[in-house]
């Protein structure tokens, strides 16, 4: 009974807006952009460099790597008590491979979009 009235109040409601809203012709200046009283000149979105898109990327794949971390770090007391040279071993690695990823998108100059 919820979903037959969630329907019909949203075609209800669009249906209404339909009918109760303004007709006519509305004038080419009410729907263009408004930018600061300035007319819109030109595209809305310039066009960006795939390398700006590479270095968002490889922002984002660092971050969550970093994220990664986290866990580990509050839990590395609890846990050194277990077995401290496997879970110091696992850790160094990650962050060994980590290092390896960032100085290869160092050398590929992947961090320099003007270039």
């Amino acid at each position: 009974m919820l979903i037959i009235l969630a329907v019909c109040f949203a075609f209800g409601m669009l249906t209404m807006s339909v009918v109760l809203g303004k007709k006519g012709k509305r004038p080419a200046i009410k729907d263009t952009a408004y930018e600061c009283g300035m007319i819109p000149i030109g595209e809305g979105s310039p066009r960006l460099s795939v390398k700006f898109y590479l270095v968002a990327m490889l922002f984002i794949l660092f971050d969550i790597e970093v994220v990664f971390l986290y866990p580990w770090a509050v839990v590395y007391k609890q846990m050194l008590a277990e077995n401290a040279a496997a879970i110091f071993g696992s850790m160094i690695s990650f962050l060994v491979i980590l290092f390896v990823g960032y100085m290869y998108a160092l050398k590929k100059r992947a961090f320099d979009w003007k270039g």
